[in-house]
């Protein structure tokens, strides 16, 4: 994969850094460029270029050697972008989500995780798109739809396996399974992030990465770096798990309905096959990830009750908005077409 063009001053900076000869220093991008953030949540240029730091640890780039991934400078310029970044996710989750709404749950740590984790995720999904893709979506929004999540898809579960060395018991043993499930079972075709790239192949549409990077929002490479951020940190390896919670207990019913909204536009069977799959599997996968990672984890490490709550509670605040932020821009642009419709028809009248 090559380097993504930079879109300003920090993705520019980690871009340039990145380019320099391998024997070269590699400099740290400019701190004055921080004061220009206004949400690291939703700002593309910081989640970019926090984005390329991060794939240096999964697949890396054409043409950057192998040790950027540990060059010192590097990580020092990763771990200031990481600090504004999981303080600005705090912060998203204290705003979101009272103090005190999860209520009394018992003293034992791993009941109390478990039974916050299914309140927390008995809503059908953090936001309404799969309903929109369900009921109202067009094919080129469907399509614009799988763009934006191919920054995830096409390495699906793979920020979730640095935790497996982190973590020990039968909480590792659940964490294993899962994974080989999102995996394939063993059958290299079943591997989901194979399984998307089909259904993108089946639309004519890029089954390279690279290709979905410069449309992708700021909010949606915020919700694969916080994966990223959970599990590239020990420290947060129980986030990263309540996060992976979430995750899955809130996917089996919108992946349902965006399975009927590929059914009601005709599309290909690769498309259908992929929702498919995951309308059982995650269904799965929900009690797997609940009950036996984050509970059994929860009962061998006591003090991470917090961190797991906080990484589910990060992910239903993260990934909700990012799906109101493409929902917003569907909206914009269908009031804008109705509206330019409008004055067609009165001057045509």
């Amino acid at each position: 994969m090559h380097l993504p063009d930079p879109c300003g001053p920090l993705s520019e900076g980690v871009v340039r850094a990145l380019r320099a000869a391998p024997d070269g220093p590699h400099p740290v991008p400019q701190a004055r460029a921080m004061g220009d953030v206004i949400d690291p949540l939703t700002d593309r240029d910081f989640q970019l270029a926090l984005w390329i730091l991060y794939e240096l640890h999964y697949r890396g780039f054409d043409g950057v050697p192998d040790d950027a991934e540990w060059d010192p400078l590097l990580i020092v310029s990763r771990a200031g972008l990481e600090r504004t970044m999981e303080h600005a996710v705090r912060a998203l989750v204290g705003e979101r989500f009272e103090s005190d709404s999860l209520g009394h749950l018992g003293d034992d740590p791993a009941q109390r995780v478990v039974t916050a984790l299914i309140r927390m995720t008995v809503a059908e999904g953090p936001s309404q798109v799969s309903t929109f893709l369900q009921r109202r979506a067009g094919r080129k929004e469907f399509c614009e739809y799988l763009a934006e999540r191919a920054v995830y898809h096409l390495r699906e579960s793979d920020p979730q396996s640095f935790v497996l060395p982190r973590i020990g018991g039968p909480a590792k043993v659940a964490l294993a399974e899962l994974q080989y499930d999102e995996y394939g079972g063993g059958r290299p075709d079943r591997l989901h992030q194979a399984l998307f790239a089909d259904a993108l192949e089946s639309l004519e549409m890029p089954t390279d990465l690279a290709s979905y990077l410069p449309g992708a929002s700021g909010a949606t490479l915020a919700s694969v770096n916080v994966m990223s951020l959970f599990a590239l940190n020990r420290r947060l390896r129980g986030a990263a798990m309540g996060h992976l919670a979430a995750f899955e207990a809130t996917s089996s019913l919108p992946c349902d309905r965006i399975l009927q909204g590929a059914r009601r536009l005709g599309l290909p069977e690769a498309v259908q096959d992929y929702y498919d799959e995951h309308v059982e599997a995650d269904a799965v996968h929900e009690q797997l990830a609940i009950r036996n990672i984050c509970g059994s984890l929860v009962s061998e490490e006591p003090e991470l009750a917090d961190d797991v709550l906080f990484g589910a509670m990060a992910c239903l605040a993260v990934d909700g908005l990012a799906g109101d932020t493409l929902l917003r821009r569907w909206s914009q642009r269908r009031s804008g077409t109705a509206a330019e419709d409008h004055r067609a028809a009165r001057a045509a009248g």
